[in-house]
């Protein structure tokens, strides 16, 4: 049953008209009293509710309602909705726990996609069939996983990616957190504009105001020609601070000014440049904790976490396991020629139960790794647990490097040379092989200089 809190007789009516031919039971009340009452003694299986019960339209009412609402029971989904409309407002209702935020006058298939979506994340369905409900709504391209948990951080970043909002991705190494923010960027309207993916934490304090902000030819000693910064070359696009809570107070106040006034000077020039971008933001870090203990600055935390998005640990997804498992085998099996290999149902069981502690990236590691070294069709929990504590190799092993000879970023433009070669230069492939985005095969293509054709 749906409850439809407002004061507007023609929209009640209107709605009530909607629903009924969803073949949705619907009950209505007028005021923030008579519906905290009504919830008191019969919970409804999702809220539509108004902002404004008065002249006011400042959307108070509605947020001190949906509140309290949250505040008695948790798990009811509350679509706000709304004549006076704007981004702030819509921010702060889905801060404050809101599913999703719908503005007056509404399309009936927008609304009504958005109903079935959300009670379907309530349960009403099972998880593959919630999965494909959010893929036919959202672009979440190589992200795998259905589990409950997991379905609500996607629905959350498909509703606040068509902002403008900032988003602070929180999580521990290894879960993803590259692959939501390219997500966020993704189902946003600056989807065809710049991804730049900064790693501040391997950005000195020294080098900071180069890297990020550019500098002119004889601003220092090495600084040879103009050179464009990171937010310049993401203009209008999205940019992405990955571990953030590793900058140094010195940059965080730099970063601060940007972040504020939309504006930057590039080194070596006195000329302020502004800048419009949408700011992603990751950190393994309890910032929270960081903020208390004077290593990063209040208001730059409040500046980038408008929207939090909490990434489940892999050890608290387990019925994603066996998902990421066979799409990471049968990446290996195609790379490596290695059509036969099977993972019989007892490792399963026990990839299951293993805490992961280094999450997604870990298992990744840990499947393409036994593929290599078994010489066995069909891996069992042993071949998997050998593995986990294995002994570094010194000498070639089924074709990897010996130890020492290549870098890591050599050895990343070898396997993406010869994943191109193998599918014959099809992106689309290469990409799903190597287990990324085609955004970032694109990056990498361009950073090692390696042709497309």
């Amino acid at each position: 049953m749906i409850l439809i809190i407002d004061d507007e007789q023609a929209v009640l009516a209107s709605l009530r008209l909607l629903f009924r031919h969803q073949g949705w039971e619907s009950a209505r009340v007028k005021t923030p009293h008579t519906a905290m009452e009504f919830i008191q003694q019969q919970r409804p299986d999702l809220i539509l509710l108004d902002m404004n019960f008065t002249p006011d339209t400042s959307g108070r009412e509605g947020l001190s309602l949906l509140r309290k609402i949250l505040k008695h029971d948790p798990s009811i989904p509350v679509i706000l909705i709304t004549g006076w409309a704007t981004v702030e407002l819509a921010i702060e209702g889905m801060k404050a726990g809101a599913r999703d935020f719908i503005p007056k006058p509404w399309e009936d298939e927008q609304l009504i996609q958005s109903i079935q979506s959300i009670l379907d994340l309530s349960g009403n369905r099972s998880a593959s069939s919630d999965r494909q409900r959010l893929d036919e709504q959202f672009d979440f391209g190589h992200i795998i996983g259905q589990d409950p948990a997991f379905l609500q951080v996607l629905h959350t970043i498909g509703r606040v990616a068509a902002t403008d909002a900032s988003v602070l991705v929180l999580g521990e190494s290894g879960t993803g957190k590259e692959l939501i923010a390219e997500a966020v960027h993704q189902n946003s309207q600056r989807k065809d504009k710049p991804f730049v993916k900064v790693n501040l934490g391997g950005i000195t304090s020294s080098l900071f105001e180069s890297e990020m902000f550019g500098h002119k030819k004889g601003a220092y000693t090495d600084a040879r020609h103009d050179r464009k910064g990171r937010f310049e070359v993401a203009d209008s696009g999205t940019i992405f601070l990955d571990e953030i809570g590793e900058l140094g107070m010195a940059s965080q106040v730099k970063l601060l000014r940007v972040l504020q006034d939309k504006s930057f000077e590039i080194l070596g020039s006195s000329h302020s440049q502004t800048v419009d971008v949408r700011v992603v933001s990751a950190t393994n870090r309890n910032l929270t904790e960081e903020v208390s203990l004077g290593n990063f600055r209040e208001d730059l935390f409040y500046r980038i976490n408008l929207i939090t998005v909490h990434l489940p640990a892999l050890r608290e997804r387990p019925t994603d396991i066996p998902l990421l498992v066979s799409f990471y085998l049968e990446n290996v099996k195609r790379l490596y020629q290695r059509p036969g290999v099977q993972i019989s149902e007892a490792a399963m069981s026990w990839l299951q139960q293993y805490p992961f502690p280094g999450n997604i990236r870990q298992l990744k590691n840990l499947v393409e790794r036994t593929v290599l070294i078994s010489a066995k069709d069909l891996l069992e929990a042993e071949d998997f647990r050998s593995q986990l504590n294995a002994p570094v190799r010194k000498k070639k092993t089924d074709g990897l490097p010996e130890i020492g000879s290549m870098s890591l970023e050599e050895i990343e433009k070898e396997m993406i040379i010869r994943t191109m070669k193998h599918h014959n230069n099809r992106i689309g492939k290469v990409a799903q092989a190597l287990g990324i985005t085609r955004s970032a095969l694109y990056r990498r293509l361009e950073k090692f200089g390696i042709p497309q054709e």
